[in-house]
């Protein structure tokens, strides 16, 4: 596995991140770290793993674009001297789109999103073991549906970003496409973006696949 004792991880994000967190950033005891994915890795690591601390830290925020995400960046990732960053936003940039149509200042525009999560890489890059690029996603099987077809063009930045500047690429959208080919969008989310606990472990599961987690592995 990637991760190494001592190592901090800082998860960006939106209210897919945040889910109950304390504010500014949620880490430590009781439900300070929420329940969202970074929860369920959080305890794997920490079942799997017992013999390497890792700390964990979520500094989501619901209701966060990529724009909101970056005015943060300093105090709340830049300031805690991580080992391994992971932004996950995007989700708010579009669905402010569709439904505030008549507030185009509320959304952010895909060569904003890319300026955005390009200047948040790069100023964090160097400073680190990792960086992990983690794709907006829409869980919508119907890939006619126009806020679908939208999510698009930001998860094709995301892939255009973590190659250019060498992320771990984590493809939320690509999992739920294929779960939902089993599975109605409906036993995730209702809203089609914030998961229940099925969702959060799924997201989990990917990042961790990502990290070289092994769930055969045994300390005791």
């Amino acid at each position: 596995m990637i991760f190494e004792n001592g190592d901090r991880i800082i998860f960006a994000g939106d209210s897919v991140t945040d889910m109950g967190s304390s504010q500014p950033v949620g880490e430590g005891l009781f439900d300070n770290v929420g329940r969202s994915y970074v929860r369920i890795i959080e305890n794997m690591l920490s079942a799997y793993y017992p013999e390497i601390f890792i700390r964990v830290t979520n500094a989501g925020i619901s209701g966060n674009t990529s724009r909101d995400l970056l005015n943060r960046w300093e105090r709340d990732v830049l300031n805690l001297n991580p080992q391994w960053v992971s932004i996950c936003i995007g989700i708010n940039d579009i669905w402010r789109q569709f439904d505030t149509p008549a507030m185009p200042d509320y959304a952010v525009t895909p060569e904003e999103y890319e300026a955005n999560v390009e200047k948040m890489i790069v100023s964090v890059k160097d400073k680190v073991k990792g960086v992990f690029l983690v794709t907006p996603y829409y869980i919508e099987p119907n890939s006619e549906d126009m806020m679908r077809r939208r999510m698009n063009d930001y998860v094709a930045i995301c892939y255009k970003l973590a190659e250019k500047h060498g992320c771990t690429l984590i493809d939320f959208q690509k999992m739920y496409e294929d779960y939902c080919k089993i599975r109605h969008s409906s036993y995730i989310a209702w809203d089609r973006v914030h998961p229940n606990q099925i969702g959060a472990t799924l997201m989990a599961r990917t990042f961790l696949d990502a990290c070289g987690f092994d769930p055969q592995h045994r300390a005791y």
